[in-house]
């Protein structure tokens, strides 16, 4: 499965071979809160401290790439929800085609 990646390219998600797609979410769930938490750090800091120019700027820099990566994460988490979404649905429609089998072969 291929997906569009932040800069407009192609990128397979190479990580997540063998992965459920359950433990994939998970795992992409844990690295979004790991990067709003460290997001809410960075504003702390920026709302909260004296900072020299260079440090703010240094600071700026780090929140919108937080920013971007925290947008990536969810991006990713809603195509994954959604592919999941449609491996239940097949699931369920292939027991309900097996149980029809079953019930009109044992009658």
């Amino acid at each position: 499965m291929s997906q569009l990646g932040p800069r407009g390219g192609r990128k397979m998600f190479e990580k997540a071979e063998g992965l459920s797609i359950a433990q994939q979410v998970e795992s992409l769930e844990d690295k979004l809160t790991l990067c709003r938490q460290a997001l809410e750090e960075v504003d702390f800091k920026l709302r909260k401290e004296e900072l020299t120019s260079a440090r703010r700027e240094s600071l700026e820099k780090e929140k919108n790439m937080l920013e971007t990566k925290a947008e990536i994460y969810e991006k990713e988490l809603k195509t994954l929800r959604h592919e999941n979404r449609k491996t239940v649905a097949l699931s369920a429609a292939i027991i309900l085609l097996v149980f029809v089998i079953y019930t009109c072969w044992t009658m």
